[in-house]
Parts: C-alpha cells; sequence; structure tokens
C-alpha cells in the first residue's frame, strides 16, 4: 500500500470505502475528503482490488478482496506499532453488497471478537438485488436481457445464481438469519443506508430501501418535509407519504400524469430503437470479452493463482442449524415468479419457495408485515423472496435517510458526487449529512488519515491501457458501423449511376 502513517497512537479506527459496478477508488474521492475535513483523526482505507471490470467476477469474490486488504492494512499498522480498536464499513451501489459479504467473512473469522465494529452504511446499495417489479415490457427487459450481461455479478443480482453447495442465491444467504453474513452485519452498532426516491436508473427506491413499496413514483401528488439545514435534498424520515389513489384525482390531473409518463417513457423507447442496430452488438461484443477475462480471473483464483488464498477464506457461510435446509430445491426459477405484474397479496403464500424454512402461514404473516415497511405506497409485485429478505433485514433495524435530487438526471452518480460537476453539488449536503449526522466513533487524536486516493491518481494507467477490451470493442464496432455505412453509400451511388444509364440508352 502506498504512502505511510505517522502517529504516536496505539489506537485508532478504520473506515473502509468500498466503490461500486464498473467503479474505482476514484469515484469516492469526495466522499473521502468529506470525511477527512469533518474527522482528521480517522484512518480511511478507500479499497481497489476490485477496480473496474474485476467487479464483474462476484459479490463473493469481491468480498473475500476486499477481506485481504482489511486484513493487510490492519496488519501493515500493527506492524507500525499501531492497533485498529474500530472499524466501520462504507458501501457504495454494489459495494455495499461487498461490503456485507466482507462483514460476514470478518465475522467468521473472528475479527470481531477483537475489533469493534461500529458503522455500516451503504449508499443506493440493492439490497433486493435489481430485478424490475413487472410494470411493462422495459422492465421485462431488463430483467432477462440485463441478467445475461453482466455476468457473475449480474446472476447474484437478478438471483438467478446458485451459491456454491448452498443451491440457493447468494442474496437470499446474504439475508438468512442464520448467515455468517447477517450475524456480521447485526455486531455494528449501527446500520444507515441512503437512498435515492428519484432519477436513479442503476438501482430504484426498493431496493435501496429495503422497502416492499414506493410511495415516490408521482412525487407531484405529495406534500414532501424535509430535515432542517438539508431542506430540498433529505426529507424527513419521520414522515409518511401515501400516493392518493388516482380515482380521487380530477381529470385534468389524471391526464398530466398520463402525458409526463409518457414523456419520461419516450426517450427510452427513442434510445432502445436508435440503440439496437450498434449498441446491442457493442454491448454483447463487450460482454463476451468481460466474460472471458472474468471466467479466467476466476479460475486463476479458484485454483489459488490469485493475489488473494481464497481457502482462507471458505469459511461456512451458514450456521450449523440451517446446514440441513440449504441443500434442498429451495429456489425456484425466479422468472416464474416475474410473471406476477400485479401486486403480492394472497398470491405470496402460492409460492413453492421454502427458503428461510418458513411456513405457509409465516408467509402469510411476512406479507402483512412488509406491506407497512417503508414511507407508505402500494405493495410492488416483488418475488416471495424478495419480501422474506426485506423482513430478514429490516428486523436488524436500519437508520434510513431519503435523498432527493433534482439537479442531476443520473442520481445514481450524483449522491456521493462521484465526480466534481456542478449538477452533483447536492450530492455535497448529502456526504455533510452523513459525515454529522451518521458518522459518530469515539475520537482518537494525532492520526494522519491516508489519501489513497491521490497516490492512487499519481500511479493509475490512462483509461486505454486500463481498458484495453473496451476499446479493442470499440474499434470493431466502429469498423463494422464504418463498413455498413460504406456499403449502403456504394449501393446508393451504383443505383444513381444505373439510373443515368438507363436514361441516356433511352
Amino acid at each position: 500500500m502506498p504512502s505511510t502513517i505517522q502517529t504516536t497512537q496505539d489506537a485508532h479506527r478504520l473506515c473502509v470505502l468500498i466503490h461500486g459496478f464498473w467503479g474505482s477508488p476514484k469515484d469516492l474521492q469526495v466522499m473521502a475528503q468529506t470525511l477527512q475535513t469533518k474527522d482528521p483523526s480517522l484512518h480511511i482505507l478507500i479499497a481497489k482490488s476490485n477496480n473496474g471490470n474485476f467487479t464483474y467476477d462476484g459479490i463473493d469474490i469481491g468480498g473475500e478482496r476486499i477481506c485481504q486488504e482489511i486484513e493487510e492494512e490492519i496488519g501493515d499498522l500493527a506492524r507500525d506499532g499501531l492497533e485498529v480498536t474500530k472499524l466501520s464499513l462504507i458501501g457504495y451501489s454494489l459495494g455495499g453488497l461487498i461490503a456485507r459479504y466482507a462483514a460476514g467473512l470478518l465475522y467468521g473469522k473472528g475479527v470481531f471478537e477483537r475489533i469493534e465494529p461500529v458503522n455500516f452504511t451503504t449508499f443506493v446499495s440493492p439490497h433486493l438485488g435489481v430485478r424490475a417489479p413487472l410494470r411493462g415490457w422495459q422492465d421485462t427487459l431488463w430483467n432477462v436481457f440485463g441478467a445475461r450481461t453482466l455476468l457473475t455479478s449480474g446472476w447474484q443480482l437478478f438471483m438467478i445464481d446458485k451459491f456454491r453447495d448452498t443451491n440457493r442465491p447468494l442474496l437470499e444467504i446474504l439475508s438468512d438469519p442464520n448467515s455468517i453474513f447477517m450475524k456480521g452485519l447485526e455486531q455494528f452498532q449501527r446500520r444507515t443506508l441512503y437512498t435515492n426516491i428519484a432519477n436513479d436508473r442503476s438501482a430504484v427506491y426498493y431496493t435501496t430501501s429495503i422497502s416492499s413499496t414506493d410511495p415516490f413514483t408521482n412525487l407531484d401528488t405529495l406534500d414532501l418535509d424535509y430535515l432542517p439545514g438539508y431542506e430540498d435534498v433529505i426529507l424527513d424520515p419521520t414522515t409518511s407519504f401515501d400516493e392518493p389513489e388516482l380515482a380521487t384525482l380530477s381529470f385534468s390531473t389524471r391526464l398530466v400524469q398520463k402525458l409526463k409518463l409518457g414523456l419520461r417513457r419516450a426517450p427510452f423507447l427513442v434510445a432502445f430503437i436508435a440503440y439496437i442496430p450498434i449498441g446491442i452488438l457493442e454491448l454483447l461484443l463487450n460482454s463476451t470479452l468481460s466474460a472471458i477475462q472474468s471466467f479466467r480471473r476466476i479460475r486463476r483464483y479458484e485454483l489459488g493463482r490469485g493475489e488473494v488464498d481464497a481457502m482462507s477464506y471458505r469459511v461456512p457461510s451458514l450456521l450449523p442449524s440451517s446446514i440441513q435446509g440449504a441443500m434442498e430445491d429451495v429456489y425456484q426459477n425466479v422468472n416464474n415468479a416475474q410473471s406476477h405484474e400485479s401486486l403480492f397479496h394472497s398470491s405470496f403464500s402460492n409460492s413453492n419457495s421454502t427458503s428461510f424454512s418458513y411456513s405457509a402461514v409465516e408467509e402469510e404473516e411476512i406479507v402483512g408485515n412488509v406491506a407497512g415497511v417503508g414511507m407508505g405506497g402500494k405493495v410492488l409485485a416483488l418475488t416471495p423472496l424478495q419480501f422474506r429478505m426485506i423482513e430478514e433485514l429490516n428486523r436488524l433495524g436500519w437508520r434510513k435517510w431519503y435523498v432527493h435530487i433534482r439537479k442531476a438526471r443520473h442520481s445514481h452518480a450524483a449522491v456521493i458526487v462521484r465526480t466534481e460537476k456542478p449538477a452533483f453539488e447536492e450530492g455535497k449536503m448529502v456526504l455533510r449529512h452523513w459525515v454529522e449526522e451518521t458518522v459518530k466513533m469515539a475520537p482518537t487524536s494525532s492520526l494522519q488519515v491516508r489519501d489513497i486516493v491521490h497516490q492512487l491518481t499519481k500511479r493509475e494507467k490512462n483509461w486505454a491501457q486500463r481498458e484495453v477490451g473496451v476499446v479493442v470493442v470499440f474499434c470493431i464496432v466502429f469498423i463494422v458501423a464504418f463498413g455498413l455505412i460504406s456499403l449502403a453509400i456504394t449501393r446508393a451511388i451504383n443505383r444513381r449511376r444505373a439510373r443515368i444509364a438507363s436514361r441516356s440508352a433511352v
């Protein structure tokens, strides 16, 4: 690891920041700087082992890499005479799931017996996966096509994987109350999440807020209350918002809402049609190339040829009380569950899924409980598995903060100010709220924060060197497109010459 630590303290706090899909440590630069400004005594580690396309390799492998980074950092500090006594994990987007996996590994290895877990925070992390509750052909396309193009991590996010010897999706294991991952998450003093209520195309509200409802589908009909000092950005979480029944609205209001909905969907339709000829080809080529690279990395990793000793992190993921049921055929094809376009109510108990060892009566109780989870709104058409995940995760207790970003159409990036730009200024208010209201750790003194982002920025290769595969794909797409355009032009010229020749002959 770059740079050195100068301190006179023999104990200090370690805060680990974990980026998301296709991300890099530079994505968390503003977050790290905000932390450093608020608490200069905090030791910050920005994880870098899942940089770029390495996020394709799976949440589990990503979590093992992060776990090794944390243990190496703790070891480096110990050799410098420093003892880590408190640990906090902060995950952005996919990084939140990787952080949950890493927390379970640290718990399973006994790290939490000597280091106190303090804060666990996720920013717009898809705790329930990224499957879209079916509302139309766009969601169906996303559920089927998206899962096949994001490789191992994509299978896990869409819950169509079977995690190792459990025969169950990884996200289900992460939410199983008898797993080391839930036990590890439970050890933290505070669990906090930040969720966008609008304009997040990467991870929608229900999954980032661990909720069965979404009251923010029609923001124009809601009277939103904001926290004092964070006006128009962070909502007051003590307020409940119920979407008014459409029938109670006037005809003109319903017409305006439908027109707005159509206008919001129009760009997607136009972009999709324009994207088909070249974009799909590019996506498939890039996905194929990334798949080859990812599978090679995973194979080397499993054979012990990677940078991480995989076997040292293969602790039992399920505690003895649930291992017997783990081997049963408890996971049904998620695509079958996706056929439910209406809301789950009485149909919930008709599922054949028996994950978490719930009876049909208990499942009926769960859907009743999760219907009230969140801030109001109608129950979404989620799968039975997702309803159980909501139930179990919310039992741990979370402080949930609802973010309303308006200046940026890409609120997923703006919420943590992934890059410095005026449109992302609202994200700085979110980070300020986080460090002032959420990050509360016992103070220590005289420890200099390691500016890993600065070091990585200096050492990082340029984009073309890092993403050779992407460059190759773009070149292939350009050549194919150029060839098709040239062929079309040549044919047009030949047809014109033929017409001129026929006229001359006459």
